[in-house]
Order: structure tokens, then C-alpha cells, then sequence
């Protein structure tokens, strides 16, 4: 039954998502559009509870308990950042809005981008384990837990593989190329760019005063 829970979460969640920013870009309803992608949290708390009310009737804990918390911490780690940058993708081709700012590819910039990735991770992995610790102590039977602690350590296993690239990341930052910013944008073009437009600014003042 959780298992299915959480397909349904999960296929829940991307309805929601592309129902809300419809509303929001399509419909020209952004009330209606917050509605329901505000509504998205409460798939999260569906599955919480159907996951305490499984162990409440007797339910042995096992894995499809630990993937759900699992599933849950991931949505509260990084779930506002998925949909913040879908809500960005939408705004520009719906929209009508400016494209959305790639991810930074070298420098320190990169460093800073993977720390705040690793740093949802560890959200997502401090979430789990609690909601985890919860549920060992509502089972309250030592020979029926195994499984919840197996996935208690998987949560900071996944964290600390993470924090590993993010360390890499930090220690050794891709160079910059020549030419280029941190987010691989070629600086000659940026700066011809900014020149044409700051002479297209004066244009109009210096026919002014030749008149």
C-alpha cells in the first residue's frame, strides 16, 4: 500500500505542478495557480499519515516505510528549488518572461551552486531520519525496526556521498576558461553587447545637441 502511496504522491505532485503553472500562465489565473501548487505539500502529509496509520495496525516496518520517509525528506529538500526553477521555465515560454539563469559551470561560483544543492540534501536527510526516529519509537519493538535503521543510514550515506562532490567542487573548482564567465558565457560577445547598447543611449543625445 505505500508503495502505491507514493507513485501516487509522486505522478500527484507533477499534476499539481503543470496544473498550477497552466493556471498561472496560461489561464492568466495566478490565484488559482498558487492554490494549487500550495496544495503539493499535502500529498506529503497523505503519505506521513497513511505510513503511521500502516504501523498503528500492525504493520511490520520495513522498507516501504523508510521510502516514504525517504521520499518526504527529498520533497522538503528540494522540492521548493524543483519547483522554482519550473516555475522560471514556464515563466519564459508561457509567459512571455526573461529565460531562466543557467546553473554556473566553473569557478567558485560552481562551488557555491553544489554547496547549496548538498546543503538541500542534508535538509532532505535530517527530515527523514526524523520522521524515522518517530516511527522506531511508535513501533517500540527492537526486533521489528531493523529495516528503519537500515534506511536512517542510508539517508546520511546519500548525504555524504553528496558532500563529497560538493567538497570536490570546493577543493578543486573548474577552471574558467579564457574568455568566459563562471556560467560559460563568452565575455567579448557580453561586452560587445553592453558597448552597442550604452552607443544606442547616446545616440539620441548627441543628434540633440547637433540640432
Amino acid at each position: 500500500m505505500i508503495v502505491t502511496l507514493i507513485v501516487i504522491c509522486e505522478v500527484g505532485f507533477w499534476v499539481l505542478l503543470a496544473a498550477g503553472l497552466g493556471a498561472r500562465y496560461l489561464l492568466k489565473m495566478p490565484r488559482l495557480g498558487m492554490a494549487l501548487l500550495l496544495c503539493e505539500p499535502l500529498l506529503e502529509v497523505v503519505l506521513l499519515v497513511a505510513t503511521a496509520i500502516d504501523l498503528k495496525n500492525g504493520a511490520e516496518a520495513n522498507w516501504t516505510h523508510g521510502l516514504a520517509a525517504l521520499y518526504i525528506g527529498y520533497t522538503v529538500g528540494h522540492g521548493h528549488r524543483t519547483v522554482k526553477w519550473l516555475d522560471r521555465i514556464a515563466a519564459h515560454r508561457l509567459g512571455g518572461g526573461p529565460p531562466p539563469p543557467k546553473a554556473p559551470s566553473y569557478g567558485r561560483a560552481r562551488t557555491a551552486y553544489e554547496a547549496r544543492l548538498w546543503r538541500g540534501t542534508v535538509i532532505g536527510a535530517a527530515t527523514a531520519s526524523a520522521l524515522l526516529l518517530l516511527a522506531i519509537a511508535y513501533v517500540g519493538d527492537s526486533g521489528r525496526d531493523d529495516s528503519l535503521w537500515a534506511w536512517l543510514a542510508q539517508a546520511w550515506r546519500i548525504a555524504g556521498i553528496h558532500g563529497l562532490v560538493a567538497l570536490w567542487y570546493l577543493m578543486w573548482p573548474p577552471k574558467t576558461p579564457e574568455g568566459k564567465d563562471d556560467w560559460g558565457n563568452d565575455l567579448t560577445a557580453t561586452a560587445a553587447a553592453a558597448a552597442g547598447d550604452e552607443a544606442g543611449d547616446r545616440a539620441p543625445e548627441r543628434t540633440g545637441k547637433r540640432l
